[in-house]
């Protein structure tokens, strides 16, 4: 599973002309599903999200994370992530998870989440979303499980 984490001031995202999810303070994660991922790939990405270090602490270092800083999580599903962009100028998606299988694990990355942390929003897997947000700092990170 790939996360593409920014830090936020606030973020939302929005479904035909309706606010789905939205957070102030805290971490929008557009996740993506490979094929090969399973419940050990939830499990890791869940623990990378949520103790992942990029929130500024009294020196302005990325000392603290999510938990730290009691932030919000945005959790946003978005299967280009798993494109392969390595060759030619058309992304290929022969990596990403099959539609059913990328719903199972990201509804089970939700749900653990939400287990673990009060502070949880998310989009709509498969709908069009529009993702609006304020990056803090810019901070942008690519994780992966």
């Amino acid at each position: 599973m790939k996360a593409l984490i920014q830090r936020v001031k606030r973020a939302s995202v929005e479904v035909e002309g309706n606010i789905v999810g939205s957070i102030d303070h805290g971490l929008l994660a557009l996740v993506g599903v490979e094929k090969h991922d399973d419940a050990a790939s939830v499990e890791k990405l869940l623990h990378k999200l949520l103790h992942y270090r990029v929130f500024s602490d009294a020196d302005g270092k990325m000392n603290h994370n999510l938990q730290q800083v009691n932030g919000g999580l945005l959790l946003v599903s978005q299967f280009t992530l798993a494109a392969d962009t390595h060759k030619g100028l058309r992304p290929s998606f022969s990596s990403a998870a099959p539609p059913a299988q990328g719903e199972a694990l990201f509804n089970l990355l939700v749900s653990q989440t939400r287990a673990a942390w009060p502070y949880v929003a998310t989009g709509e897997f498969g709908a069009d979303m529009q993702v609006a947000l304020i990056n803090d700092g810019p901070v942008t990170f690519l994780l992966e499980s």
